[in-house]
């Protein structure tokens, strides 16, 4: 089914779209020089493009009414860059820019755009990891995921989108960014503690052990490294 029909047999049936949820995400991880392209923009399509196409299609019939939401599912990976999470953290940078962008431009006409940013939450998409060559000259994916690993076992289960995105649309708030989760304050909180020159080094730590130690101490977090 194309997104032009569903959106119009939607339309047919309801009259009108009073909340668009842009919640589709795919994963897309590894080294920058080494990713291809292909893999940049099939990551690019669905987290980004695919955003934007459903807005585009809504957004008429909303401006017209002088009302409505927009709720863009996101991750505190689109506002902290995680480890050799290039085509990841690229396509979700980009969904909050043009999140914050069209919050701008549709306020006057009543519709509210906001964007949930969550923590590691409990999904599919952890099964959907590749594999890390343990011959890599990277290490930081391969310790991304024991991060990944680690905040799993808080099992934040995929409810708290669905509760999150209820409490945004009733309360009708102009909130634009809402981190979700037990750990997506603390890793933005973290991050904005830090400058850009220490965030840097932490990703180019050469020593797995002390890796794990910084991680330990600042996120109470122990890592199978």
């Amino acid at each position: 089914m194309t997104l032009r029909y569903a959106i119009a047999e939607v339309l047919s049936d309801a009259g009108r779209v009073d909340v668009l949820v842009n919640n589709a995400g795919v994963q897309g991880s590894g080294p920058v020089g080494e990713v291809p392209l292909a893999e940049f923009r099939r990551v690019m399509e669905t987290n980004f493009f695919g955003v934007l196409r459903c807005i585009q299609r809504v957004l008429p019939g909303m401006r017209k009414r002088r009302d409505g939401h927009i709720v863009n599912v996101s991750t505190v990976g689109g506002r902290i860059t995680g480890l050799s999470q290039g085509p990841y953290c690229a396509s979700k940078f980009a969904l909050e820019a043009v999140s914050e962008i069209l919050a701008g431009e549709v306020k006057s006409f009543g519709i509210r755009v906001a964007v949930v940013e969550l923590g590691i939450t409990e999904t599919p998409i952890f099964a959907k990891r590749r594999g890390v060559s343990p011959n890599s000259p990277y290490p930081q994916e391969r310790r991304m995921n024991t991060i990944f690993d680690a905040g799993r076992k808080l099992q934040t289960p995929p409810s708290i989108v669905t509760d999150k995105i209820v409490e945004i649309v009733q309360s009708k708030t102009w909130k634009l960014r809402h981190p979700t989760g037990p750990d997506a304050e603390p890793f933005l909180q973290y991050r904005a503690s830090i400058s850009d020159e220490e965030w840097v080094n932490l990703h180019a730590t050469e020593s797995d052990e002390e890796f794990a130690t910084i991680i330990k101490r600042t996120f109470g977090m122990d890592l199978d490294l």
